[in-house]
């Protein structure tokens, strides 16, 4: 058992959330694996580069703390509020004409690795805008 709790900051999003990790780095690898079962058994995606995972699933602050206790996962969370900023819409994929900012986190994560496209530049804006 690691004697550091992991460090949870979450956001919520119009039809998603997205957790950022603190301190990862200093978590033990049993306590990884816990954290990375959490997000497989909810078909997440966890990106070790920004220490995030994503989670298709409309879900406030209250109910993640409440999913969280009831799994393995030694924990300290608090919530990040984000405002809509983006009104320009994506212009091809299945979201076409959907607002970037409003775009589900898992798609994001997708074009990050995959896109290079026209609206590239604004795809990375909002992905640094939520932390991802």
């Amino acid at each position: 058992m690691s004697s550091q709790k992991a460090h949870f900051i979450f956001t919520q999003h119009a039809n998603s959330f997205s957790v950022h990790i603190v301190n990862l780095e200093k978590l033990s690898v049993e306590d990884i694996q816990k954290i990375e079962l959490f997000v497989s058994q909810r078909k997440g995606v966890f990106d070790f580069q920004t220490y995030t995972f994503v989670i298709q699933k409309k879900l406030n602050f209250e109910e993640f703390k409440t999913l969280v206790q009831h799994s393995a996962i030694e924990s300290v969370s608090e919530e990040k509020i984000v405002i809509n900023t983006t009104d320009e819409k994506i212009d091809f994929g299945k979201y076409k004409g959907m607002r970037i900012s409003d775009l589900p986190e898992s798609y994001l994560v997708w074009m990050k690795a995959n896109y290079r496209g026209p609206q590239r530049e604004l795809i990375e804006q909002e992905l640094q805008r939520r932390n991802i």
